[in-house]
């Protein structure tokens, strides 16, 4: 990352009644809370403190963090977009664009998933057998095989109109899948930049120099298939040598893996060779979501972390059906959901990247259900390894990473 040079910045004293300029004197708790708060001088800052630790009270209880107030931005007179949680704390230069268009319809004559109704998959609900690894037989197999085809067509119809000057609400009309999962409100998952996943479509217009990764799921006589994979938006994306690094870094990061399946190998191995690769790359591994068994069910076991020493259980054999869906980030692997209760981004704004595949374990390995077309738009870019990129594998490299993944 190339560093701005250097220019002087002249701040106001936020002491009441203070006319002067601020030093670099800031407020202790200011800086636990992430909040700038600059001083002229201690004095100046004792005498503040009665009115000034007033601030500290809102941003350090922890209902303020759990129940975001019910406020909304005023509505652009032009468009009548506005931000919903204008209030809320972002961690990047993303903002939701609101109202989001009315759900989508599904045909009756389309069968539906035991969610569509009401937002409860109560399928994945039971607890008797519910960590047990389902062997799908031929007819079974051959159902996965058909919703993964339709998966990856649906996927290559709205990738192919991906462009500046779009809208992720647009995107979301090609088809409706995911639709009501969890009360989830739309079609599928439209996550730009700092968005790890989940992103919900919205109004937000496609910018040149996006990234933007596109999340389909279909529900296809009983089976579900599911897949991603993340886009470059216009020509300065391509030219930005961070975002391709963190894209092709993810990319290459889920061929890894898929390379280890095969009867016999452990669910917790895939997440040693996905770690081990984004760390050369001077990426993190976010850790908070994993891959999962995928059938008649769209979640339920087994789990497959995407990050070294985890502790998931079970062995592949012939017949399971899993996805493996790293997220990498170019910054922290810790993650912040928006109010909206989906939008999961990186706290530190930084870029993010995911690929997804869903897979069927052979005999004698692994046949990827929701593989790449000759004609699919995307694929591969060439990435430059740099001293930047050098430099930040070993600042990944030696950092403690203190957190477990849940599941």
């Amino acid at each position: 990352m190339d560093q701005a040079a250097a220019t002087v910045v002249t701040r106001q004293c936020i002491g009441p009644d203070c006319q002067n300029e601020a030093g670099t004197l800031q407020c202790p708790t200011c800086l636990k809370l992430g909040k700038e708060s600059f001083f002229c001088s201690q004095d100046c800052f004792k005498r503040s403190w009665s009115e000034h630790k007033a601030v500290h009270k809102t941003n350090g209880n922890p209902l303020h963090n759990l129940f975001t107030p019910k406020v909304v931005s005023e509505p652009d007179p032009a468009t009548g977009h506005f931000n919903p949680f204008p209030t809320f704390s972002f961690t990047g230069s993303l903002r939701p664009v609101y109202p989001l268009s009315a759900k989508r319809s599904v045909p009756a004559s389309i069968p539906h998933p035991d969610y569509a109704k009401d937002g409860i998959p109560r399928s994945e609900q039971k607890f008797v057998g519910r960590n047990n690894i389902k062997i799908l037989d031929k007819n079974e197999q051959e159902g996965m095989r058909k919703a993964c085809r339709l998966g990856r067509e649906v996927l290559d119809i709205a990738a192919r109109e991906v462009r500046p000057g779009i809208t992720t609400d647009y995107l979301d009309e090609c088809y409706p899948s995911p639709l009501n999962y969890v009360h989830f409100p739309k079609s599928f998952c439209t996550s730009p930049n700092e968005v790890i996943c989940h992103g919900i479509p919205d109004q937000r217009v496609l910018l040149d120099g996006d990234i933007l990764n596109l999340d389909v799921t279909v529900y296809h006589q009983g089976f579900h298939g599911d897949l991603n994979e993340t886009y470059y938006v216009g020509s300065k994306a391509l030219a930005d040598p961070e975002s391709v690094r963190v894209v092709e870094t993810a990319r290459e990061c889920l061929d890894q893996a898929i390379q280890l399946v095969k009867p016999g190998m452990a669910f917790r191995d895939p997440g040693n060779a996905i770690e081990k690769h984004a760390k050369s790359r001077g990426c993190c591994v976010v850790k908070t979501y994993c891959g999962h068994g995928i059938n008649q069910l769209f979640h339920c076991a087994p789990n497959v972390p995407h990050y070294a020493k985890n502790k998931a259980i079970g062995i592949a054999k012939p017949g399971v059906c899993f996805t493996i869906e790293p997220m990498i980030s170019l910054g922290t692997y810790r993650d912040k959901t928006w109010p909206d209760d989906w939008t999961s981004v990186t706290q530190d704004g930084s870029r993010t990247a995911q690929f997804e595949h869903t897979l069927l374990v052979t005999e004698d390995g692994v046949e990827i259900l929701t593989a790449r077309q000759a004609d699919s738009p995307g694929g591969p870019v060439s990435m430059a390894i740099d001293a930047n990129s050098e430099e930040a594998s070993k600042e990944v490299n030696g950092q403690t990473e203190g957190q477990t993944a849940t599941a």
